[in-house]
């Protein structure tokens, strides 16, 4: 049996051609040779090696898509993080001039208090030969003459004080106002930097993860030709077989994660229920002892009194506005357009920019910044989700670690821009990992 195998092997395995000779006959000159024993112990190697190379392959198949992953998030998580710095310092230049504003108003009500002044010591310093006390005394033609101009001279210095203390508060409110205008200025041009430095570091994550992603494509590219040759099969077979993996595996892992957050909900989503009026710990007894005082019994009280029933802890907010329909509509119409970090369109979107213009066209307004959409809006729970309500994504428990947000269109499927390389789509709102925060807008 050692030449048939050794033949089927070297057929098979080595890829040449090989003569199916008897085991008693000799070898002519013109053969080609038989394989050895050790070609044989060779050939099943290379086979076994080649077929412990699938799930090996497959194995680096999924590391790629992971690094592709966390490459992708990082460039989000910097984009946003610019997103935010370009809100802030729109935020701080509003305040800035709205504090020049103020110190303007200021400065003007300070001109009129210092005219006024001006005039009113003026005519104080032209009536003072006529209103000191030696001249009233000194042609006074009476007590009543002299009780009035005493009075005029009270008056008049009334007057003047009033009009100084007026003059000093407006000063003292133009200096404030003068220095909050100067500080909040300051603190825009600040804002202003850290938005470009933001800026600069957001495209220098987005094009690190352009980079590698075309270097993880052209990895998982050189993986299914070998995959194929492994299989045997063509390389659109094995791309469209690894895909269609792929794909399965995400739903899986989407089912699962949908499994889990609903299992995760809070009890308080469910009340609890009513105790029972009597004890349970307490043997039943078929003949209950002779009770004195059977009046205090807990049914009186249902009859007459109501009292009003327990609030939900965590009530439903209302449910999205006819201005939901609006906003998926809206951003349906953008699938397929291209992710670009910072855009807001018409032809390009990052994903705050989609759900700001998504709910623009809803009646809504929000920021380009997931973090503030979701302070914007009213937080709910995964249970409460509508069509229309917005999912976000976080590094931790805390809302200002927000770096992804999508709009949800129910049956657990949202509507987002992704990443630099994936267009705007529709995708199960757990596609990559399953989101922590949601919000009605």
């Amino acid at each position: 049996m050692l030449v048939p195998l050794s033949s089927a092997l070297c057929a098979t395995v080595l890829g040449v051609t090989c003569t199916v000779v008897a085991a008693s006959a000799d070898p002519t000159p013109s053969s080609t040779p038989v394989p050895s024993r050790q070609d044989v112990r060779d050939a099943r190697r290379a086979v076994a090696a080649g077929a412990d190379d699938v799930p090996a392959v497959q194995a680096a198949l999924r590391d790629a898509n992971e690094r592709l992953q966390r490459s992708a998030i990082a460039a989000e998580r910097a984009e946003e993080a610019y997103n935010g710095a370009r809100y802030r310092a729109q935020q701080a230049a509003r305040a800035a001039r709205r504090a020049a504003q103020r110190a303007g108003v200021a400065g003007e009500d300070l001109d009129r208090q210092r005219t006024a002044y001006a005039a009113t010591l003026l005519a104080d310093s032209q009536q003072a030969p006529q209103l000191t006390a030696l001249a009233a005394l000194a042609s006074a033609d009476g007590i009543e003459a002299l009780m009035q101009r005493v009075s005029t001279i009270g008056n008049a210095q009334t007057a003047l004080d009033l009009q100084y203390q007026r003059f000093l508060a407006a000063s003292a409110l133009a200096k404030a106002a003068e220095e909050q205008a100067r500080s909040t200025d300051q603190a825009a041009q600040r804002t202003k930097d850290e938005a470009g430095a933001a800026r600069e570091t957001a495209r220098r994550s987005a094009d690190a993860a352009a980079t590698e992603a075309a270097v993880i494509a052209a990895r998982k590219a050189a993986l299914v030709r070998k995959l194929a040759r492994l299989q045997d099969i063509s390389v659109a077979t094995a791309a469209a077989r690894q895909h269609a993996l792929e794909q399965a595996a995400a739903e899986q892992a989407a089912s699962a994660a949908s499994a889990a957050a609903a299992a995760a909900e809070p009890a308080a989503a469910t009340p609890p229920a009513t105790p029972p009026t009597t004890p349970s710990s307490s043997a039943p007894d078929p003949t209950p002892a002779a009770d004195p005082q059977p009046a205090p019994a807990p049914d009186p009280p249902t009859q007459t009194s109501d009292p009003a029933p327990t609030p939900d802890p965590d009530p439903d907010p209302p449910a999205p506005s006819s201005g939901a329909q609006a906003a998926i509509a809206f951003a349906r119409a953008q699938l397929g357009e291209p992710y670009v970090w910072g855009a807001a369109g018409p032809d390009s979107w990052d994903c705050s920019g989609l759900t700001m213009k998504a709910w623009a066209a809803g009646g809504r307004s929000l920021p380009h910044y997931s973090v503030a959409q979701y302070e914007q809006s009213t937080p709910i729970r995964a249970s409460q989700l509508r069509p229309g309500d917005l999912v976000f994504w976080g590094d931790s428990s805390s809302p200002s670690s927000i770096y992804h947000v999508a709009l949800y269109i129910g049956d657990g499927r949202i509507l987002h821009a992704p990443r630099t390389g994936e267009p705007v789509q529709e995708a199960s709102m757990y596609y990559w990992t399953p989101p922590n925060f949601y919000a009605r807008p």
